[in-house]
């Protein structure tokens, strides 16, 4: 395989170098996806002109209600690489979701339960948590909690209780199939979407998410390292949709973490889209503090500054998946 040494921007100069065009093909052919071609969407800089124009355009409709789809659309957030935005794009897609009149449930799968608390959710030591379903067998009902502010959402929440579940899974009959087998049990006429925030690993805590879903979605950061890991999430759906789900899709990518200054976000998502091509949103997430910030009060983006470029672009790109059509054939 060819290394690749990007060449970074000089900061001081502000001058971008080039970097080589191609660079990060080896690392995703042969992984069996489409090859087709777009163009990237313009993203707006964190500017008081930026902001204005980018939020001019895209809070237009904000009233508008999305086309509901024809059943719930169970929806894994997974990839195996820390700090790409899996629970950011979780909360928030989910977010903009709920806000334009789908009902939506957000499963914190990882024990870290960050969207959780991003989603305002309290949680003691006394809470039933997801824990309690994969492992007792409680009901997901039970444990589903509406989100402050945002009717129409709610959220099945994480707590430390779940670091140890991997090990306590292992010796449970049909491991690999506890969460699908909660959904199951879950009437899900009442909802249009399930969200699944999956932990940074490829344990059995992503498997289980993974043999529950129709749909994987997979944030991906717009930098040097973003693809190194996901050729094994690739063979890894591969391998569940050979033995446990044939009908899982790898439906969505979402580029994160855009920085318009620099040649290498511009590579990364050319790369992305040279090799996925539809599958990728138009739409990508810029850098912004807004997003970063909002956690920290409990609270999506779209709730804490919706007038923020990153909140237009979970919008924009929470409107383009109500748009899609899934591709599965369904559980």
């Amino acid at each position: 395989m060819n290394s690749f040494v990007p060449q970074y921007p000089d900061d001081q100069a502000g001058v971008s170098r080039e970097t080589p065009v191609g660079a990060y093909g080896d690392l995703l052919d042969g992984a069996g996806v489409s090859h087709e071609t777009s163009q990237p969407a313009p993203v707006a800089q964190e500017t008081p002109l930026g902001r204005s124009a980018h939020t001019s355009t895209s809070t237009r409709g904000r009233d508008e209600v999305w086309p509901r789809p024809e059943r719930c659309r169970v929806i894994s957030v997974a990839n195996q690489k820390g700090g790409v935005g899996k629970t950011t794009t979780t909360v928030n897609i989910a977010a903009a979701l709920a806000m334009h009149g789908q009902r939506v449930l957000v499963v914190d799968l990882d024990p870290q339960g960050n969207a959780s608390t991003a989603l305002g959710v309290e949680r003691d030591n006394q809470t039933r948590s997801i824990y309690h379903c994969l492992v007792e067998d409680e009901e997901m009902s039970k444990l589903a909690q509406p989100v402050p502010d945002i009717p129409n959402l709610w959220c099945a929440p994480a707590t430390i209780d779940l670091a140890g579940a991997e090990i306590e899974l292992v010796s449970l009959v049909a491991r690999e199939a506890r969460l699908k087998r909660a959904f199951a049990a879950y009437d899900t006429s009442e909802l249009d979407y399930i969200l699944v925030d999956c932990p940074p690993s490829l344990g059995l805590l992503t498997v289980n998410a993974m043999v529950a879903c129709d749909e994987i979605m997979i944030p991906i950061q717009c930098e040097y390292y973003a693809l190194e890991g996901l050729g094994q999430l690739l063979r890894n759906v591969e391998l569940v949709q050979s033995h446990l789900n044939p009908g899982l899709d790898i439906s969505t990518i979402v580029l994160t973490m855009y920085d318009g200054r620099t040649r290498l976000s511009q590579q990364v998502a050319d790369e992305v889209r040279s090799h996925f091509g539809e599958v990728v949103l138009n739409t990508v997430v810029p850098r912004s503090v807004r997003v970063s910030e909002a956690p920290s009060y409990g609270q999506s983006v779209m709730t804490y500054d919706p007038s923020s470029t990153g909140a237009s672009a979970y919008g924009d790109s929470a409107r383009e998946i109500a748009h899609r059509l899934p591709t599965t054939t369904g559980r």
